[in-house]
Protein backbone atom coordinates (compact mmCIF):
# COMPACT_ATOMS: atom_id res chain seq x y z
CA UNK A 1 0.00 0.00 0.00
CA UNK A 2 1.44 3.29 -0.87
CA UNK A 3 2.42 5.80 2.07
CA UNK A 4 -0.08 8.31 0.97
CA UNK A 5 -3.41 5.56 0.88
CA UNK A 6 -2.07 4.41 4.31
CA UNK A 7 -2.32 7.78 5.77
CA UNK A 8 -5.88 8.15 4.71
CA UNK A 9 -7.23 5.69 6.73
CA UNK A 10 -5.63 6.72 10.51
CA UNK A 11 -7.06 9.37 12.24
CA UNK A 12 -6.20 12.65 11.49
CA UNK A 13 -4.07 15.79 13.06
CA UNK A 14 -6.34 17.70 16.13
CA UNK A 15 -4.67 20.65 16.69
CA UNK A 16 -7.54 21.91 18.08
CA UNK A 17 -7.87 19.74 20.80
CA UNK A 18 -6.34 21.39 23.49
CA UNK A 19 -9.06 23.84 23.36
CA UNK A 20 -11.42 21.69 22.78
CA UNK A 21 -10.24 20.00 26.81
CA UNK A 22 -10.25 23.19 28.05
CA UNK A 23 -13.73 24.10 26.78
CA UNK A 24 -15.09 20.76 27.69
CA UNK A 25 -13.92 21.03 31.53
CA UNK A 26 -15.33 25.03 31.53
CA UNK A 27 -18.58 23.49 30.47
CA UNK A 28 -18.27 20.33 33.25
CA UNK A 29 -18.99 17.51 30.45
CA UNK A 30 -17.64 14.52 28.75
CA UNK A 31 -16.75 12.98 32.10
CA UNK A 32 -19.53 11.13 32.96
CA UNK A 33 -22.62 9.27 31.68
CA UNK A 34 -25.41 11.98 31.38
CA UNK A 35 -28.84 11.05 31.10
CA UNK A 36 -30.20 13.28 29.19
CA UNK A 37 -27.55 12.39 26.74
CA UNK A 38 -28.64 9.11 26.88
CA UNK A 39 -32.19 9.29 26.39
CA UNK A 40 -31.55 12.17 22.74
CA UNK A 41 -29.28 8.84 21.43
CA UNK A 42 -31.81 6.64 22.46
CA UNK A 43 -34.12 9.31 20.41
CA UNK A 44 -31.80 9.22 17.85
CA UNK A 45 -32.06 5.00 17.32
CA UNK A 46 -35.66 5.82 16.91
CA UNK A 47 -35.83 8.39 13.96
CA UNK A 48 -32.97 6.77 12.28
CA UNK A 49 -33.76 2.89 13.31
CA UNK A 50 -29.37 1.94 13.99
CA UNK A 51 -29.26 0.12 17.14
CA UNK A 52 -26.14 2.55 18.25
CA UNK A 53 -26.30 6.11 18.79
CA UNK A 54 -23.93 8.15 20.77
CA UNK A 55 -23.61 11.91 22.26
CA UNK A 56 -19.57 12.06 21.74
CA UNK A 57 -17.16 14.43 23.36
CA UNK A 58 -13.27 13.71 22.59
CA UNK A 59 -10.03 14.80 24.16
CA UNK A 60 -6.89 14.27 22.85
CA UNK A 61 -6.38 10.79 23.76
CA UNK A 62 -9.85 9.34 23.78
CA UNK A 63 -13.92 9.65 22.68
CA UNK A 64 -16.20 9.95 25.41
CA UNK A 65 -19.70 8.41 25.04
CA UNK A 66 -21.79 10.84 27.54
CA UNK A 67 -24.62 9.78 25.73
CA UNK A 68 -25.43 5.99 24.84
CA UNK A 69 -28.25 3.97 23.56
CA UNK A 70 -27.54 0.30 22.70
CA UNK A 71 -29.23 -2.68 22.67
CA UNK A 72 -27.98 -4.31 25.53
CA UNK A 73 -28.09 -2.26 28.66
CA UNK A 74 -24.79 -3.90 30.73
CA UNK A 75 -22.97 -2.94 27.09
CA UNK A 76 -21.87 0.28 29.01
CA UNK A 77 -19.05 -1.63 30.75
CA UNK A 78 -17.27 -2.89 27.92
CA UNK A 79 -14.78 -0.30 25.72
CA UNK A 80 -16.12 -0.75 21.91
CA UNK A 81 -12.57 -1.25 20.79
CA UNK A 82 -12.24 -4.13 23.27
CA UNK A 83 -15.78 -6.11 22.17
CA UNK A 84 -15.19 -9.74 20.82
CA UNK A 85 -17.49 -11.73 19.21
CA UNK A 86 -20.65 -9.75 20.10
CA UNK A 87 -20.92 -5.67 19.09
CA UNK A 88 -20.87 -4.46 22.25
CA UNK A 89 -20.93 0.15 22.67
CA UNK A 90 -18.89 0.77 25.76
CA UNK A 91 -18.63 4.59 27.17
CA UNK A 92 -14.60 5.20 25.95
CA UNK A 93 -12.98 4.35 23.07
CA UNK A 94 -9.54 5.00 22.11
CA UNK A 95 -9.39 8.19 19.77
CA UNK A 96 -8.18 5.79 16.79
CA UNK A 97 -10.97 4.23 16.44
CA UNK A 98 -14.37 4.66 14.54
CA UNK A 99 -14.67 7.99 12.71
CA UNK A 100 -16.09 10.35 15.38
CA UNK A 101 -12.70 12.20 14.81
CA UNK A 102 -12.84 12.78 11.00
CA UNK A 103 -16.26 14.87 11.60
CA UNK A 104 -14.53 16.40 14.65
CA UNK A 105 -11.18 17.80 12.58
CA UNK A 106 -13.74 17.96 9.53
CA UNK A 107 -16.21 20.09 11.03
CA UNK A 108 -18.96 18.61 8.95
CA UNK A 109 -21.21 15.86 9.04
CA UNK A 110 -19.97 12.71 7.64
CA UNK A 111 -22.64 9.84 5.97
CA UNK A 112 -21.05 6.37 5.30
CA UNK A 113 -23.84 4.23 4.22
CA UNK A 114 -21.22 1.20 3.69
CA UNK A 115 -17.72 1.81 4.69
CA UNK A 116 -15.94 -0.61 2.49
CA UNK A 117 -17.11 1.52 -0.24
CA UNK A 118 -14.35 4.52 1.21
CA UNK A 119 -10.63 3.38 1.44
CA UNK A 120 -9.99 5.96 3.47
CA UNK A 121 -12.38 4.48 6.06
CA UNK A 122 -12.72 1.12 5.50
CA UNK A 123 -9.10 0.27 7.36
CA UNK A 124 -10.32 2.20 10.39
CA UNK A 125 -10.08 -0.69 13.81
CA UNK A 126 -14.10 -0.68 14.52
CA UNK A 127 -14.42 -2.33 10.98
CA UNK A 128 -12.60 -5.28 11.59
CA UNK A 129 -12.64 -5.60 15.59
CA UNK A 130 -16.83 -5.16 15.55
CA UNK A 131 -18.07 -5.61 12.14
CA UNK A 132 -19.49 -1.88 12.22
CA UNK A 133 -20.27 -1.00 8.33
CA UNK A 134 -22.83 2.30 8.31
CA UNK A 135 -21.84 5.69 10.34
CA UNK A 136 -23.54 9.13 10.69
CA UNK A 137 -22.42 11.44 12.29
CA UNK A 138 -22.41 14.99 12.72
CA UNK A 139 -20.14 17.94 14.60
CA UNK A 140 -21.23 19.62 17.80
CA UNK A 141 -20.11 23.05 17.50
CA UNK A 142 -20.43 25.73 20.03
CA UNK A 143 -21.39 29.78 19.47
CA UNK A 144 -17.09 30.15 19.57
CA UNK A 145 -16.67 27.73 16.53
CA UNK A 146 -15.31 25.13 18.75
CA UNK A 147 -15.87 21.28 17.93
CA UNK A 148 -17.14 19.82 21.27
CA UNK A 149 -17.60 16.37 19.86
CA UNK A 150 -20.33 14.44 17.64
CA UNK A 151 -23.75 12.83 17.59
CA UNK A 152 -24.05 9.52 15.69
CA UNK A 153 -25.27 6.29 14.42
CA UNK A 154 -23.48 3.24 13.65
CA UNK A 155 -24.27 -0.07 12.86
CA UNK A 156 -23.43 -3.65 12.11
CA UNK A 157 -25.35 -3.42 8.80
CA UNK A 158 -25.58 -0.94 5.29
CA UNK A 159 -28.01 1.99 5.36
CA UNK A 160 -28.71 4.86 2.86
CA UNK A 161 -28.94 7.33 4.87
CA UNK A 162 -29.65 9.66 2.02
CA UNK A 163 -30.85 13.63 2.63
CA UNK A 164 -33.26 12.07 5.67
CA UNK A 165 -30.56 10.72 7.76
CA UNK A 166 -28.73 13.83 7.18
CA UNK A 167 -31.29 16.33 7.96
CA UNK A 168 -31.87 13.95 11.35
CA UNK A 169 -28.76 13.86 12.55
CA UNK A 170 -27.86 17.35 11.66
CA UNK A 171 -31.47 18.19 13.94
CA UNK A 172 -30.48 15.85 16.96
CA UNK A 173 -26.31 18.07 16.91
CA UNK A 174 -28.51 21.37 17.31
CA UNK A 175 -30.48 19.66 19.69
CA UNK A 176 -27.88 18.72 22.11
CA UNK A 177 -25.94 22.02 21.30
CA UNK A 178 -29.19 23.87 22.79
CA UNK A 179 -29.34 21.77 25.81
CA UNK A 180 -25.53 22.42 25.95
CA UNK A 181 -26.49 25.94 25.93
CA UNK A 182 -29.19 25.88 28.63
CA UNK A 183 -27.24 24.27 31.06
CA UNK A 184 -24.10 27.07 30.68
CA UNK A 185 -26.20 29.64 31.37
CA UNK A 186 -25.46 31.37 34.58
CA UNK A 187 -22.22 29.47 34.67
CA UNK A 188 -18.58 31.29 35.18
CA UNK A 189 -16.22 31.35 32.46
CA UNK A 190 -14.19 28.70 34.54
CA UNK A 191 -17.57 26.26 34.97
CA UNK A 192 -18.79 27.67 38.40
CA UNK A 193 -22.10 29.11 39.33
CA UNK A 194 -21.82 32.91 38.74
CA UNK A 195 -23.10 34.14 41.47
CA UNK A 196 -24.01 37.52 39.22
CA UNK A 197 -27.48 35.33 37.90
CA UNK A 198 -30.26 33.95 40.54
Amino acid sequence: MPENEFRLTITPDDPRAPERVKRLRQLGIGDLPDPEFDQLAKELTELTGAPYAMVNFIDEDRQYFAGLAAPEAEAGNQAIAGAGEAVEVGREMDRDHGYCPHVVVRGKALVLGDVCDYPRFAGNPVVDKIGIRSYLGAPLIDDDGNTLGTVCVVDTETHDWGRPGLDIIKGMAAKVMERIRERNEGRDPYGGENPLQG
